[in-house]
């Protein structure tokens, strides 16, 4: 089994004196609950149990509640991403971070917000290939990017390569093929997740996105066809930019460190 990075560097710093057997404890427990107000119970522990940062939806949620719980996971773990987010929230958790000593980070085309309080991802050799068919698939394939390197990849792009012009995957392919892990993201049909599983010898992740009209549109048929693709491929859900990117960021990170 590989080691948890996140308890390989609590460990470490325990060793070298940096911090407390106490404060290690804390750390390695993993379990840290934190209420804000009567709206909010935070996981503070989730890193260290399943090495991989807080990610905070914010669909749904009202600007300040957002803004709170996103400052006060930055606080208290040094980072945390918040996916889906509106103008309208971005403005509300800039202005409650203001002097609090940490940095925003906009990712307008994955609608990310990325909030940094003096930390940053650290490296693990993982290496994620991220592909779109066209450029209606750009805004998820930019969430499962930024997942995955907040989760320590390196992440490679080809984008608007799709079956509609499938002499252009072929070139794009080319400096991708050292990824440990390929993550494609296609709407209307569907298609090239499953050509691409059929080229390369690595795990494939299938994004059906929603984009396309008519009878089953809106991804609906791009996830049937990639549910029923004869390459093998595993699927996530519709526009599930996030999912794929930490999964893929798991498979990439375990095979860096074999």
């Amino acid at each position: 089994m590989v080691p948890n990075p996140a308890l390989q560097d609590v460990l470490s710093r325990y060793k070298s004196g940096d911090i407390s057997l106490e404060s290690a404890a804390e750390e390695i427990e993993g379990i840290r609950l934190d209420h804000i107000g009567e709206f909010a119970c935070i996981d503070l522990g989730r890193a260290m149990r399943c090495g991989m940062p807080e990610v905070v939806l914010a669909e749904g949620k009202d600007s300040e509640h957002l803004a709170r719980i996103a400052v006060r996971h930055a606080e208290a773990t040094g980072r945390c991403i918040i996916t889906r987010v509106n103008p309208e929230q971005v403005i509300s958790v800039k202005n409650f971070a203001e002097n609090r000593g940490i940095e925003i980070h906009h990712h307008e085309t994955g609608h990310i917000l990325v909030l940094a309080k003096g930390t940053a991802p650290k490296r693990t050799g993982g290496i994620v290939a991220v592909i779109t068919a066209g450029t209606s698939d750009i805004s998820v394939a930019e969430e499962a990017k930024i997942i995955a390197e907040e989760m320590g990849c390196e992440v490679r792009t080809a984008y608007d390569v799709g079956a509609a012009g499938i002499h252009r995957l072929f070139p794009a392919l080319k400096p991708l093929l050292s990824a440990h892990v390929f993550i494609v993201c296609a709407g209307r049909e569907g298609t090239l997740p499953a050509v691409v599983a059929g080229l390369v010898d690595k795990p494939v992740i299938g994004v059906p996105v929603s984009t396309g009209y008519g009878y089953m549109g809106e991804g609906r048929a791009a996830l049937a066809s990639m549910l029923q693709s004869c390459s093998v491929i595993a699927v996530v859900n519709i526009d599930a930019g996030f999912t794929a990117g930490a999964f893929a960021a798991r498979i990439a990170n375990r095979g860096a460190n074999q």
